[in-house]
């Protein structure tokens, strides 16, 4: 694995196109929340990574069809798609926050799609909505896809990750509210009613989210200098925050109480994919066994002799 395949992407360096790009993702996941139909977690309002960009995936349409609005980081364009092959575009290019929520609307309406959502963003401290947003209109495509190339290789690592469970477990999935890659275990267990407290956000979101006992992981593109891997435990196990994890570069954040490990140590590091995992396993690991979760059902084992073909 070269280190080209993990690209570097400084987080200042590509600040003002993530936080527009941030809110135009907001504006179609909130299409999603809209349109299909509720999952435990709210795992039915999130993006999946896909060869050119971000998708929503296929969605409920009005009148009985299906549809699918992908951010297609390579011809930077937003591609809004209805069962049968009738599609429109919108240009990522540098545009306003509220130019974005117009055009895409406007698409929508021509495809007669007929759908609403509350134009207001949520879980970031400025909730202009995004009809009045004009502070918010820079675009990078270079940056875009770097940050895109990022999630390609995250998707990878956290599906492989993913694969030694076999317990309740996330997809791997894009959640536009933080702007974070995630994948969850959980242990079976109800956890203790979840404080809330992210900003413009009900309480209720978040209470929804953490109903049960979880070991969370992923990717957030705005910590660090390049961004950083996270994994956190709710409820946290007592002993949790002073575990011993991997690899060294790896430490305990009382402020996000989570564990962080920055993106560049895994992107210059001989074997990429094998930090990652390291970090990934052993920080499950001290929630698990610090939490006593059931592990002998929960781990996955392939049944001797099973194997792909």
């Amino acid at each position: 694995m070269t280190e080209s395949t993990w690209p570097a992407l400084r987080v200042d360096d590509w600040t003002d196109t993530r936080e527009t790009l941030h809110r135009w993702m907001q504006i179609v996941g909130k299409v999603r929340l809209a349109q299909a139909p509720m999952l435990n977690h709210w795992w039915q309002v999130t993006l999946y990574v896909t060869p050119r960009g971000l998708s929503t995936s296929s969605m409920p349409a009005p009148g009985g069809r299906a549809f699918e609005i992908e951010f297609d980081f390579c011809a930077h364009q937003l591609r809004i798609t209805v069962e049968g092959g009738e599609h429109r575009e919108v240009a990522l290019e540098p545009k306003s926050v509220a130019a974005f929520y117009g055009e895409v609307m406007d698409a929508l309406a021509a495809l007669n799609l007929d759908v609403r959502i509350w134009p207001v963003p949520v879980e970031i401290e400025d909730a202009t909505p995004f009809t009045e947003d004009t502070a918010h209109a820079s675009y990078d495509p270079a940056a875009a896809q770097l940050f895109w190339r990022q999630l390609v290789q995250v998707d990878r690592v956290l599906t492989r990750f993913r694969a030694g469970f076999q317990g309740k477990v996330s997809p791997v999935h894009f959640f536009w509210g933080a702007m974070d890659m995630a994948v969850t275990r959980f242990s079976g267990r109800t956890a203790p009613r979840h404080p809330g407290g992210a900003p413009n956000c009900g309480d209720w979101v978040m209470v929804e989210g953490y109903s049960h006992e979880l070991a969370s992981c992923g990717f957030w593109p705005g910590g660090g200098e390049e961004g950083a891997f996270y994994s956190y435990a709710y409820p946290e196990p007592d002993g949790y925050s002073t575990a011993s994890v991997e690899p060294a570069e790896a430490f305990y954040s009382a402020d996000f109480r989570q564990f962080l490990l920055p993106y560049e140590a895994v992107r210059t590091a001989a074997d990429p994919e094998a930090t990652a995992l390291r970090f990934l396993q052993t920080t499950y690991d001290a929630a698990a066994d610090l939490g006593e979760w059931d592990r002998d059902t929960l781990d996955y084992r392939p049944v001797e002799g099973a194997r792909p073909a």
